[in-house]
């Protein structure tokens, strides 16, 4: 039985920081679960839903908290704040905000301005919820057809084309932001599985996947490099029910 209403789930290696965040948050009717190593987090994380907010360290310990964020947003919408400190490069805290963080604060932060920041995301979130309909499960594009609820893809001529994880969670990426150009670190950790150390080259990952969708993936004109930047979805997309 929680004693209030909201329950926070802290990952941080800082015993100091567990105590006194915990102990102000307590005063201000929010439970909070304390986590110091992403392995703890992750079994606190196996159900998402017992948690209205997830608010994680970059850096907990030796560890990258990059992982456990692009690890929950493959299961759950629960929002993320990010706690960073202050020599802790700005590609890390911009990339966690590509990866599905809600914000990010700078350590060492006051109390009253970390409550407001929690409430403002929370508050954000509620709003959202509410106005937005529910998401057509399916993304068209070229002829083909992504079904994200099976996990199916149907070329043009209605046959299913198997995909791998990697190759899933990489074209899911591309069809969630069409027209716009993702970065190579972006799209390296959206296709990363746990902590499998090999093919983390996007490259070569990018390329498996045109040889699947392209007519000539020679000449690729679904998924077009950008020298510089990275990769950008040229089709238009769209969201339908079947």
């Amino acid at each position: 039985m929680h004693r209030h209403g909201l329950r926070i789930l802290l990952v941080d290696d800082d015993a100091e920081v567990q105590r006194v965040v915990s102990g102000y948050l307590d005063a201000h009717g929010v439970d909070v679960v304390p986590a110091s190593t992403r392995a703890e987090a992750r079994g606190e994380l196996a159900d998402p839903s017992q948690f209205n907010l997830v608010v994680l360290n970059l850096r907990p310990g030796a560890e990258n908290g990059l992982d456990l964020l692009r690890d929950l947003r493959a299961v759950s919408d629960v929002p993320v704040i990010l706690t960073t400190a202050h020599r802790c490069e700005e590609f890390d805290r911009v990339l966690g905000l590509e990866l599905g963080a809600d914000d990010y604060i700078v350590k060492p932060y006051g109390l009253r301005e970390f409550l407001a920041r929690v409430r403002v995301v929370l508050r954000r979130v509620a709003a959202q919820a509410s106005s937005r309909p529910a998401e057509a499960p399916c993304r068209r594009f070229d002829g083909w057809v992504l079904n994200r609820r099976r996990r199916r893809l149907i070329n043009p001529d209605g046959e299913e084309v198997v995909l791998g994880k990697r190759d899933y969670a990489l074209l899911a990426a591309f069809l969630d932001a069409p027209q716009r150009p993702l970065s190579r670190e972006y799209l390296l950790q959206v296709t990363r599985v746990h902590d499998d150390v090999f093919d983390r080259c996007i490259d070569v990952q990018i390329l498996r996947l045109r040889r699947k969708i392209e007519r000539r993936p020679s000449d690729p004109k679904l998924i077009v490099t950008q020298r510089g930047v990275g990769y950008v979805f040229a089709a238009a997309v769209e969201s339908t029910s079947h």
